[in-house]
């Protein structure tokens, strides 16, 4: 694979030797369309501030099956892509290679991970750490890993960003959290909502910090070919993920005492409003963590008219779940970026808010975070009413969303105008 790669980058007769070359790192695979949809956003940015430009695309896959297919589909001759390993994959070789090299010699375990960036660093403008929340706790581990890139690059004496993602709170743990503040201190960050901001404010990190918003407001919708189902005017859109069995209070812990709460919501939903809900996955492939096995596990238990609630496939890509999405009165849901598709479609949009993102991300858009569900809150009562509250505030919320996402997306395009600036 390294071989491939320094082939592309020497050889490569499209493109000159003065185009620039951007690393993107740390970005999930395509079957989480948050992850795509930060991709096609990003793309566009640096397209339309570095046109023409090179990228190495260096992600973390489900498996080698899962990386062909990513690399085979895109078909942009300026792109190449390169395997970030992840040692934390129990008992594959890494994993074991990861253990073995913590006692032994801690700090070569980062030129097993970045392989695949290393001997090109040189030959790159900046690299961009894309992926979201990486860099907070919401995966439940410390980002040892992406620490680990930050200083591969900055002691290249190349700039390195966190690109329009969420850092923290780790307040959790004290100890990693002083040694956050001082590392951080070194890296450029585009923060995409205002929490962000603050938080690293408290941390004493101002000076490289710049309030963007996430890039995939800029992707845009497309319509699927082959759409196997109509949708009625006047839909509600229903995303819902087993990870919220980690946070939801009534949940406690439990993926099947979730499982029955989300059909309960169901339940409630169609009982009291006329309407036909339409569930809509926004993870897949992962196990333990796809959207579309959870909710087809909750609409079995769900109670209701099948001609009123509609399951929809894995099968579409980001921009084809977006256009889904734009076609609905009203979308409530869990997956952040799910809801990005709502907010940039215009569509008023009730935020199932587990994390510090999704409350940062109904700040910058509302204003307020009247239309969150914290978990502690969440429940099929509390749900219901607050749906009706967006329905019942739709026109003025659809205004709101129309003055204010065209602002969010120039904060997005301001991400090529500040990485410009950093690099000159």
């Amino acid at each position: 694979m390294s071989a491939a790669l320094n082939a592309y980058l020497k050889l490569d007769n499209c493109m000159r030797k003065s185009d620039p070359l951007f690393i993107l790192v740390g970005n999930g695979s395509n079957y989480n369309r948050g992850c795509e949809a930060i991709f096609r956003g990003t793309c566009r940015i640096l397209s339309e501030h570095f046109n023409p430009s090179k990228l190495l695309i260096v992600n973390s896959y489900l498996n080698n099956a899962d990386f062909r297919e990513h690399r085979n589909q895109d078909l942009d001759p300026t792109h190449t892509y390169g395997y970030m390993r992840k040692p934390y994959r129990r008992f594959d070789v890494y994993w074991w290679l990861y253990r073995i090299l913590k006692k032994v010699k801690p700090g070569s375990i980062k030129y097993i991970m970045y392989k695949d960036i290393i001997n090109h660093v040189k030959d790159a403008k900046a690299v961009l750490a894309l992926g979201g929340d990486n860099y907070s706790l919401d995966s439940g581990f410390p980002p040892i890993h992406c620490t680990d890139l930050d200083e591969l690059v900055t002691s290249s004496h190349k700039p390195m960003i966190i690109w329009g993602a969420s850092v923290g709170p780790f307040t959790k743990l004290p100890k990693f959290e002083r040694y956050m503040s001082e590392h951080l201190r070194g890296i450029h960050i585009m923060a995409r909502e205002p929490a962000t901001v603050r938080y690293l404010a408290k941390l004493g990190l101002t000076e490289r910090v710049y309030k963007v918003a996430d890039p995939a407001f800029l992707m845009e919708s497309q319509e699927p070919q082959k759409l196997d189902f109509k949708i009625e005017p006047g839909s509600i859109g229903l995303n819902l993920s087993p990870l919220m069995a980690r946070f939801v209070r009534l949940a406690e812990g439990s993926l099947d005492k979730w499982t029955s709460v989300s059909a309960e919501i169901i339940n409630s939903i169609i009982r009291e409003i006329p309407c036909r809900v339409y569930l809509i996955p926004h993870v897949m492939g992962t196990p333990g963590n796809n959207d579309y096995v959870f909710l087809k596990k909750v609409l079995s238990q769900a109670r209701c008219d099948n001609n009123r609630v509609r399951l929809v496939h894995g099968t579409y890509n980001a921009p084809e779940l977006k256009w889904i999405i734009s076609k609905m009165s009203v979308f409530a849901g869990a997956r952040m970026h799910a809801t990005i598709a709502a907010f940039s479609s215009y569509v008023p949009t009730l935020s199932f808010a587990y994390s510090m993102k999704a409350k940062g991300m109904n700040e910058d858009v509302f204003g307020h975070e009247d239309y969150c569900i914290s978990p502690e809150d969440l429940c099929p009562a509390i749900t219901v009413e607050k749906v009706k509250q967006v329905l019942k505030n739709s026109e003025q919320i659809h205004k709101s969303l129309k003055n204010r996402i065209p602002k969010i997306q120039a904060l997005a395009r301001d991400s090529g105008k500040i990485l410009k600036e950093i690099i000159s």
